[in-house]
């Protein structure tokens, strides 16, 4: 027998730095949009332009959730990641190195 509620955590970071927390209780078949509705954090009106996912995945709204989910809401990029890890080097002054192609070695 499923049970009647599914208990999930919704994180959402609204500025660099800082995260909100939130644990919800919902009834059984919600979706993701049901849990940000629940949170009241957001504007109904506004939901539908939310990006979201579930533990480190993007989904959509109407993806139904199950019990211990981890609800996300990302931020639009501020920057590309390309152009950051060319600031990163900049502002370091030497080589970034990887894991993946060691110095002085070519793949």
């Amino acid at each position: 027998m499923a049970p009647a509620e599914l208990a999930v955590e919704l994180f959402w970071s609204p500025v660099r730095g800082e995260l909100r927390e939130q644990r919800l209780t919902l009834p059984a078949g919600s979706t993701l949009r049901d849990a940000l509705v629940a949170s009241a954090w957001f504007e109904p009106a506004r939901i539908d332009a939310l990006t979201a996912g579930i533990w480190g995945r993007t989904a959509a709204l109407d993806t139904p959730l199950r019990e211990q989910d981890r609800v996300e809401v990302y931020r639009p990029l501020t920057v590309d990641p390309k152009e950051a890890r060319r600031q990163r080097f900049e502002a370091a002054g030497s080589r970034i190195v990887t894991r993946h192609r060691p110095l002085g070695r070519k793949a």
